[in-house]
């Protein structure tokens, strides 16, 4: 038996200086490093930088960040599943490849998270938006953009601020003193949290929007979440390609606004987007010529006026419809076109082509979800405004979208992803081993191994003293 001598942890003295051939050797990461050649094939810095031009100034206050390094450390946040900007650049300080994916050489420090959030408020959301945009056209130049049925689905993104924080619209009375004057107005001259909590347990609208707002984000609003919990949140709606799942716009939006007050606004923003791949002669014929005819949505969206402007937009709807037993239009203003587009909805979603993109809606929306708000880690936000936020969510969405690019054309998964699948893989080759060994063993042998593997799932196994 080969024995080794034992190591001892010695405290390190990092050498003052250090000769570049003394240097650890890496490799770049592959999926960084074919993101960054579909970058660079597309021009992507020789856009951005004229772009963003207009927002930084000559020689005054310190070195600005590269507009191209920016939206990289965004597209960061997406692949490594990071939430805030600090986690982002503590991300990319700790990682060399993602430094070399930035741009920055080995003795070079990446940018902090201040300068990444100061570059985030100085370029305005429009710039954002042309950048999302234009990662779109790189999409389109890989043919992974049809363009003629579009899915809208939103979604809820809790909020950077607390419930307990919200201050009364009118004179800016917290909540507990609020509940206290309640309390003495009701005969009670020293409540305690437990008469608050009684008193306040069974008030109704109490918490209403109208009423109360947080003085740190008064864009947030009082809602209840996917998952039942009530909390300050934003919504998000996303316009997705039918086709291939590619993100053609995202909005956000006022939470407690209906989904049918702000489909036709996502239709617009994904039908200028579409419309602006077509405009540009190098990508026009990668889109269909009938590009933003359809639209797919749930029963959430179905209303009388929904169904009225979508027609009214030129747009062939395919969106359930909730039963609500036997119509009257009688009494409705305009009622004949409503009825009419609703009827022509009911006889589309009835048909074989309808239900088949209601089976298709459910698989491409909710993957969108799935993988910029939970895998994504945006799920509860680090920002406050909506404005700041749709800055974040647009770069997000388009590191979804770049994503998707990697995964279909180049076979390449995000980097988290891909340690997950040589995990999968390991294992699925271990139990394969395991059971062709089970296999060819005597009935006896096969006993003995399936009461020994048994054995040690059940039992316990204390942790040794040093």
């Amino acid at each position: 038996m080969i024995r080794m001598a034992l190591g001892k942890r010695k405290e390190v003295a990092q050498p003052l200086f250090i000769s570049t051939v003394d240097l650890p050797s890496f490799k770049p990461n592959p999926f960084y490093d074919a993101v960054n050649q579909v970058l660079s094939a597309h021009q992507f810095d020789a856009f951005v930088e004229p772009l963003c031009a207009k927002f930084y100034r000559d020689k005054v206050g310190r070195p600005g960040l590269a507009p191209g390094v920016y939206f990289r450390c965004l597209l960061v946040g997406y692949f490594e599943g990071i939430d805030s900007e600090r986690g982002i650049a503590w991300r990319c300080s700790d990682s060399k490849s993602l430094g070399l994916f930035l741009g920055y050489a080995i003795d070079r420090q990446t940018p902090d998270h201040s300068t990444i959030s100061r570059t985030r408020r100085l370029i305005d959301i429009e710039t954002h938006r042309e950048v999302f945009a234009y990662v779109l056209k790189i999409l389109a130049n890989h043919d992974l953009i049809e363009g003629k049925t579009i899915g809208v689905d939103s979604t809820t993104l809790e909020a950077n601020a607390a419930l307990r924080s919200i201050v009364r619209r009118d004179n800016g009375q917290g909540y507990q003193d609020f509940l206290a004057e309640l309390a003495k107005q009701s005969g009670i001259e020293t409540p305690t949290r437990e008469d608050l909590a009684k008193l306040d347990r069974k008030r109704k609208n109490k918490g209403c929007n109208d009423d109360w707002q947080n003085p740190h984000d008064p864009d947030a609003k009082i809602t209840k979440m996917k998952d039942g919990t009530t909390h300050l949140a934003h919504k998000a709606e996303h316009a997705v390609d039918m086709d291939g799942g590619v993100i053609l716009a995202v909005n956000v939006c006022d939470a407690v606004v209906g989904d049918t007050r702000t489909i036709c606004d996502t239709m617009n923003q994904a039908s200028e987007n579409l419309r602006a791949i077509k405009e540009d002669e190098r990508v026009s014929g990668k889109v269909s010529d009938a590009w933003a005819r359809e639209t797919v949505a749930d029963k959430g969206y179905h209303g009388n006026d929904t169904m009225r402007d979508l027609r009214e937009m030129r747009l062939r709807s395919y969106i359930s419809e909730p039963d609500r037993g036997r119509r009257n239009w009688a009494d409705k203003e305009d009622g004949s076109d409503a009825r009419d587009a609703t009827y022509a909805n009911r006889r589309r979603i009835r048909g074989e082509r309808g239900r088949a993109l209601m089976r298709k809606r459910g698989e491409l929306l909710e993957r969108s979800f799935a993988h910029n708000y939970e895998t994504g880690a945006m799920r509860r936000l680090h920002l406050r405004h909506r404005e700041n936020i749709a800055k974040r969510v647009l770069i997000h969405t388009a590191g979804f979208n770049l994503g998707l690019l990697m995964r279909l054309k180049y076979g390449l998964i995000k980097p988290r992803r891909l340690s997950d699948a040589v995990d999968r893989a390991l294992m699925g080759l271990v139990l394969a081993w395991r059971w062709l060994r089970d296999a060819i063993a005597s009935p006896n042998d096969r006993r003995h191994a399936i009461g020994t593997r048994m054995n040690g799932m059940t039992g316990s196994f204390p942790l040794q003293a040093a």
